[in-house]
């Protein structure tokens, strides 16, 4: 089982894996129009499409267009929505940074396509803890 996550410590608008859930890759505050809201979102497990790559082959195009075109109403809705947040975080044609920057609305440290891996992981057995 998860560990639970405490609203009250997660900052607005930054997404974080989640290695330990059972179903969901990812977590996030959402704040917007004066309201907080935890989503989950992304598939544990799934191989997305990613950032598009050179060369990237015809299947993997396809997979992206498909996704965005199925939850094109849901992803519509913004930062409320965990399709809003899969398509911005697992299936962006943008460097993660500029996600950050997006969904905050004001510059503040983020990360690059090129160090994704370094995000903050929610575990739940953090580093130094029994």
């Amino acid at each position: 089982m998860s560990k639970r996550v405490d609203k009250d410590a997660m900052a607005c608008n930054k997404p974080r894996r989640t290695p330990d859930h059972p179903k969901k890759s990812h977590v996030v505050k959402a704040c917007y129009d004066g309201k907080e809201k935890v989503i989950r979102f992304g598939e544990q497990g799934a191989s997305t499409a990613g950032k598009p790559k050179e060369g990237e082959s015809d299947r993997m195009k396809t997979k992206r267009a498909s996704f965005k075109a199925r939850h094109s109403a849901n992803i519509a809705k913004g930062k409320s929505s965990a399709a809003w947040w899969a398509d911005k975080v697992k299936w962006t044609t943008i460097p993660i940074g500029f996600i950050y920057l997006l969904a905050v609305g004001e510059a503040h440290a983020c990360y690059s396509s090129q160090n994704f891996n370094s995000m903050p992981i929610l575990q739940d057995n953090p580093a130094g803890s029994p």
